[in-house]
């Protein structure tokens, strides 16, 4: 990418946006436009392309959507599939007629089907069912993949995909209800550690294998791809790894500092048993992830301490 160039990142404030305008910035790409949602409301067709209009941006990276845990996907589903479908279609579209050079936009690992092969391929997409209690959101997200492939065909136009495995570090959402696995056990784990608690209870038998990506390797995986791969394809960004829940957990607890005892409930749910996604296409290109999960833990939780009042 060019240095020079304007750079538009969309959802610049969130977990994965925020990693990557550090990491451009790092890289010393100095024009980047970042606007709120006060200032730029992404939904808004007429807006978006105004901006791009008069902005003219070089790059484009998608990082903006609605996301939410199982309680929010299934209570407001319209909400999930409508904002974004508005906000990629949107974005997508004014870039393309504006003369953007090329686009990244990122999806998440729950568009594979529910039941799909493990390690999940880029292939298995659309091979069978979704998990129903994100279906929404995954459509959409499915959608997005699809219309980056449409104008790409239609065009000659250089819009990309890449699918995040589950992600993780500072700027996550800690809150106690809609927050991911991680976050939520980082929080669960310091409020007993501050409150003085004997024992901490995770459900399930703490089985399942799970993969997780730091957000500053999401970050440079995301740069990475905008120099490196121009196709149809969508391309899976993983770690490669999985850690078990109780592996997990024990870690978290080590990295809080929670001195009581770690207990099972094994009469609730474990969920999915395995979900890993299959990144040898970005292995093959040439990028590996840099931080290891306990590094990405430390360098987290202390985010959490310094942000959050608990």
């Amino acid at each position: 990418m060019d240095k020079d160039a304007k750079i538009f990142v969309a959802g610049h404030r969130g977990l994965v946006g925020a990693a990557i305008v550090q990491r451009l910035e790092k890289e010393g790409f100095s024009r980047l436009l970042l606007r709120s949602h006060k200032e730029l409301d992404l939904t808004r067709q007429e807006a978006v392309e105004d901006f791009f209009h008069k902005e003219k941006p070089k790059y484009v990276i998608v990082a903006a959507a609605k996301v939410g845990g199982i309680h929010a996907n299934n209570t407001y589903p319209a909400d999930f599939i409508g904002i974004n479908l508005q906000i990629q279609t949107n974005v997508i579209d004014a870039a393309y007629r504006s003369g953007v050079a090329k686009l990244l936009f990122l999806g998440s690992s729950c568009i594979y089907p529910k039941f799909a092969p493990q390690p999940i391929t880029e292939e298995a997409l659309l091979t069978g069912p979704l998990e129903p209690t994100n279906e929404w959101y995954a459509v959409a997200k499915i959608a997005g993949i699809k219309m980056c492939q449409a104008y790409r065909i239609q065009h000659k136009w250089d819009a990309i995909s890449g699918m995040p495995t589950n992600l993780y570090g500072p700027h996550d959402n800690f809150h106690p209800e809609n927050s991911h696995v991680l976050p939520a056990l980082i929080r669960r784990f310091h409020e007993a550690k501050v409150n003085g608690a004997k024992e901490v209870v995770v459900w399930g038998t703490g089985s399942p294998l799970r993969e997780f990506l730091h957000v500053d390797d999401l970050a440079d995986a995301a740069v990475f791809l905008m120099d490196k791969y121009s196709d149809v394809p969508h391309i899976n960004m993983g770690s490669g790894s999985e850690v078990s829940i109780k592996e997990l957990a024990e870690m978290v607890k080590e990295v809080v500092g929670f001195p009581g005892e770690l207990k099972w409930d094994a009469s609730k749910p474990d969920g999915t048993p395995r979900k890993l996604m299959d990144s040898s296409k970005l292995a093959t290109l040439g990028w590996k992830p840099r931080i290891t999960l306990r590094e990405g833990l430390t360098e987290t939780y202390k985010w959490y301490v310094d942000n959050y009042n608990v």
